[in-house]
């Protein structure tokens, strides 16, 4: 049996250093995305990228894949957000297999209303402790240590075939 790779003390700082990091960062615009806009951090996380799609709609596996939720997870919540009035589902006329997400008035209204908060608060508690030789040093790393981290398979059962395109 092989002994395992234990950390060395610099890679578990490092590694720690991170973990805090991305938990707090969380924790905080979390709060001030709940306190100041009654959005929970998943309801921005569906509602940014349907804010920009064009014609504020995205089939169903897109979303998912946009924000790496699985379809259970995403499923739930896009039904307490649709409860809400923040978005609508809808049947994709090209498919019948697929569905659409669609963002409401009362959802842009939200997004936009919740946006200029988050983006200072991500400056503030993020962008603003980092040169811009920092960002583009760790855009780099973080872009090598997303490339070595394998893509899930997509069981059948899973997808909705891709060569479909379902954008009315």
């Amino acid at each position: 049996m092989t002994e395992p790779r234990w950390l060395d003390a610099r890679e578990a700082q490092l590694w720690q250093a991170y973990r805090d990091t991305q938990r707090e960062l969380n924790r905080v615009l979390e709060g001030r995305l709940i306190s100041n806009s009654g959005l929970s951090g998943a309801d921005y996380a569906l509602l940014h990228p349907l804010s920009i799609a064009e014609g504020g709609v995205l089939r169903t596996r897109d979303l998912g894949r946009s924000v790496g939720w699985e379809r259970s997870r995403l499923s739930h919540q896009v039904s307490r957000m649709e409860k809400r009035g923040l978005v609508s589902r809808e049947e994709c006329t090209s498919d019948a297999r697929g569905s659409m997400v669609r963002l409401t008035d009362l959802g842009r209204k939200a997004v936009e209303a919740a946006a200029p908060d988050h983006v200072a608060a991500v400056r503030t508690y993020f962008f603003d402790h980092l040169s811009i030789d920092e960002q583009q040093q760790l855009t780099t790393l973080f872009e090598r240590v997303l490339q070595g981290i394998p893509t899930p398979a997509c069981p059948a059962a899973e997808c909705e075939d891709p060569a479909i395109d379902c954008t009315e």
